[in-house]
C-alpha cells in the first residue's frame, strides 16, 4: 500500500511511476517558457548547469540550447537512459548522495522534480556544488484546467472508478484554482525554509510566468497517462476513463486551451 500522507520525498514508490513509459513522459509533458530559461541563464555567472531531477531532459534542453553546458542528476536510470539517448550527460543518484567529486557549478537548476528531493539536504548539497554568485532555481508549471475539462475528467474518473474513494480536492468555498496554488505555494514555502536554513543563500525571490498551450483530445490523453494515479488504474478501469474523457473533449471540438503558470523560487549563494 501507498502512503499518500508523506512528504513526496519520502515516496519513491511514486516517483518511480514515471519512468516506466520516459517517451511519453518526454512527449507529453509540457515544456517551459523561453522568459525563465533566459532569466536564469542571465543570473548564472557561468554557463555550468546541474538539471537535478532531470528526468528525460525537457528542462535540460532548454538550457543547452540557451548556451548552457547541462549535468543531469537523475534518480531513475530508465529516465537517464532517455535523456542520454537525447544528447544530454546525466549520472544516475538521488541529488541528496550524489558525488559531485569536487566540481562546481554556476547553477542548480530542478523543473517539476524538487518535492522529490529533501528540502533541507537538497538546499545543503545545491550549496556545496555552487560558487559564490551562483543561482539555485526550483520551478513547476501549475496548470489551470478549463471548467469543462475538469467536469469531464471529474466525470470520466467517477464513471470508470465508480468505487473509488473521494480523493482530497477544495475546501468548502475554496475554488479548484486556489486549491492548486495552495499546494504549490506550500510546496515551495517548505523549499525556501531549507533554504533560508542553510544560512547559505541570499532571501529566495518568487517567479511567475503565465502562458497557454492548446491540447487536442490525444495530446491530453497522453498526458494524462504521465500522472501517477492515472497509470496506476487497472487496464479496464483505464480503458473505460479515457474514452469516456476522449467523448467530452471530442464534444468540445478536439481540443482546448490550458492556461498555465510556471512558478518557482530562485535564490542566489552567497
Amino acid at each position: 500500500m501507498l502512503n499518500l500522507s508523506r512528504e513526496p520525498h519520502e515516496n519513491r514508490q511514486i516517483a518511480e511511476w514515471f519512468g516506466l513509459d520516459a517517451a511519453r513522459y518526454d512527449r507529453a509533458r509540457p515544456t517551459y517558457p523561453q522568459e525563465l530559461i533566459d532569466r536564469m541563464v542571465g543570473l548564472a555567472p557561468g554557463t555550468k548547469f546541474v538539471d537535478v531531477g532531470c528526468g528525460t531532459g525537457i528542462s535540460s534542453r532548454l538550457f543547452q540550447a540557451a548556451g548552457g553546458t547541462v549535468l543531469g542528476v537523475e534518480p531513475d536510470p530508465r529516465m537517464a537512459d532517455f535523456a542520454r539517448g537525447r544528447g544530454l550527460d546525466v549520472e544516475v543518484a538521488r541529488f541528496e548522495d550524489w558525488d559531485p567529486a569536487g566540481r562546481t557549478f554556476d547553477a542548480v537548476v530542478s523543473g517539476t522534480a524538487w518535492h522529490w528531493v529533501d528540502p533541507l539536504a537538497g538546499a545543503r548539497k545545491a550549496a556545496d556544488v555552487l560558487r559564490p554568485g551562483g543561482v539555485l532555481a526550483l520551478f513547476d508549471n501549475e496548470p489551470e484546467l478549463p471548467g469543462a475539462v475538469l467536469t469531464a475528467l471529474d466525470e470520466a474518473y467517477r464513471y470508470a472508478v465508480p468505487d473509488a474513494p473521494a480523493e482530497p480536492g477544495p475546501e468548502p468555498g475554496e475554488s479548484v484554482e486556489d486549491y492548486a496554488r495552495n499546494i504549490y505555494a506550500n510546496q515551495y514555502t517548505k523549499a525556501a525554509d531549507g533554504i533560508g536554513r542553510t544560512n547559505a543563500f541570499g532571501v529566495p525571490e518568487g517567479m511567475r510566468y503565465e502562458w497557454d498551450r492548446t491540447c487536442t483530445r490525444d495530446e491530453w490523453l497522453d498526458h494524462l497517462l504521465t500522472q501517477g494515479g492515472f497509470h496506476a488504474l487497472a487496464p479496464d478501469a483505464l480503458a473505460r476513463f479515457q474514452a469516456h474523457l476522449g467523448a467530452a473533449i471530442d464534444e468540445m471540438g478536439g481540443a482546448f486551451t490550458m492556461h498555465y503558470a510556471t512558478v518557482g523560487i530562485v535564490a542566489i549563494r552567497r
